[in-house]
């Protein structure tokens, strides 16, 4: 992506040391940031570490600088705002439209997309002035994550924490990229996403398995959190990767386990994407100890079929839940890739089937993802190569589309 104008708005909380790495993130993608702390962020962090990181001076105050009225241009010229940690009392400040420093006039003169990342204690999150100060913002159109959970300051844990600057990094992107890519198209859904790889024991250190690392999925599921889901179920497969704040993830290991946490989760869910790479068979036993290297040929190792979680979705779905296969393909001489994407979608039964080209190093542990969304009811929908977090927006636009097309016809 070329680079763009970011102004990073830093508010007064312990989680500001974060801020430092999301900025890196940012100008090591190439973008033009420049940090606006408030005067209690830089008690947390000094204005040399924001401008040796930016490479640019750090706006402080409405006066600084005063002949180019930096409180209006920097809003004006912007592409995107984030402000991280965005604290209890800068909430409040946005909220109610006050302008009592740098940061605040900013925030009132940008027209661009704005994305405010909470950080403070859960009594302070949950209090109904916090509450009602965010669901304002949000009605506004800017965008607000939810905290994640975790150790905060001190000893206790709660929600609360500021997520992990990759996640609001990616997000960010997203913004840049497609500016209305967040909308709140999501509130009071639960929504299930499985992710990753699965793998299947051949005996205590060994298993066969795949390449998926998790990345797509995750971003679905972050996306699904920044849209405004009620409830977001991340079931996770041999993932390496942060949980994203605003989920509730359930780690397992194989298919058979893949497959039970799902059902599960689906019973109550509104929509279920099924983004895992989940194995198609599985050895028809597991060794209880290692196998020895040995000068005598291993015996070899006999397949069985593992159960079809897509297809038994779909038996068994709630009435009004919308299904979300994907399908990672390669063309062969019995057809192309959409050709066997099709194919499946047929097969399956699911409202929607994503089906990316893998192989020759695309899809698999990229950041990186382009797929063409098929549907029983609409025409396809191409995504060109772009970062994981714009093709799961595209994904919640085409579940918003079908649940639309459902009710019409009901």
């Amino acid at each position: 992506m070329a680079a763009r104008r970011i102004v990073l708005g830093v508010a007064g909380g312990i989680a500001a040391y974060k801020a430092v790495s999301l900025l890196r993130l940012l100008t090591e993608a190439g973008h033009d940031v420049t940090v606006v702390p408030t005067e209690s962020a830089l008690e947390f962090v000094g204005v040399a570490t924001w401008s040796a990181l930016s490479h640019r001076p750090v706006a402080q105050s409405v006066f600084d600088d005063a002949h180019l009225v930096p409180h209006v241009a920097l809003g004006r010229s912007a592409e995107l705002v984030v402000v991280a940690p965005a604290t209890a009392d800068l909430l409040a400040r946005a909220a109610n439209g006050l302008a009592n420093d740098l940061l605040t006039n900013t925030l009132l003169t940008a027209r661009c997309p704005v994305l405010f990342v909470p950080a403070m204690h859960t009594e302070m999150w949950e209090h109904p002035a916090t509450v009602d100060n965010v669901a304002t913002l949000r009605r506004r159109g800017a965008v607000v994550l939810e905290p994640a959970v975790g150790r905060l300051t001190g000893t206790d844990t709660g929600k609360g924490r500021l997520p992990e600057p990759e996640h609001i990094a990616q997000l960010a992107e997203l913004l840049l990229h497609s500016p209305q890519a967040l909308p709140p198209d999501l509130v009071g859904q639960h929504v299930v996403i499985s992710a990753g790889g699965t793998r299947e024991a051949i005996d205590p250190v060994r298993f066969l398995g795949n390449a998926s690392s998790g990345q797509q999925g995750y971003a679905i599921a972050a996306v699904a959190a920044a849209r405004g889901a009620s409830r977001v179920t991340l079931i996770a497969a041999n993932t390496a990767l942060p949980d994203p704040a605003g989920t509730e993830v359930v780690h397992v290991t194989s298919a058979a386990e893949l497959g039970q946490a799902v059902h599960k989760a689906a019973e109550q869910a509104d929509v279920v994407v099924m983004a895992a790479a989940v194995a198609d068979f599985r050895p028809s036993g597991s060794a209880e100890f290692k196998i020895k290297k040995s000068a005598a040929e291993p015996d070899p190792i006999t397949l069985v079929k593992n159960a079809d979680i897509l297809a038994e979705l779909v038996r068994d779905r709630r009435p009004g839940q919308v299904l979300v296969g994907f399908a990672a393909e390669t063309g062969d001489e019995t057809g192309s890739v959409l050709e066997h994407g099709r194919a499946k979608l047929a097969r399956k039964g699911c409202d929607l089937l994503v089906v990316n080209e893998v192989g020759g190093g695309r899809a698999f542990a990229r950041p990186d993802n382009a797929a063409v969304i098929l549907s029983v009811d609409a025409e396809p929908v191409t995504i060109e190569l772009a970062p994981k977090a714009v093709l799961a927006a595209a994904v919640w636009d085409a579940v918003t589309a079908c649940r639309h097309r459902a009710a019409t016809t009901r």
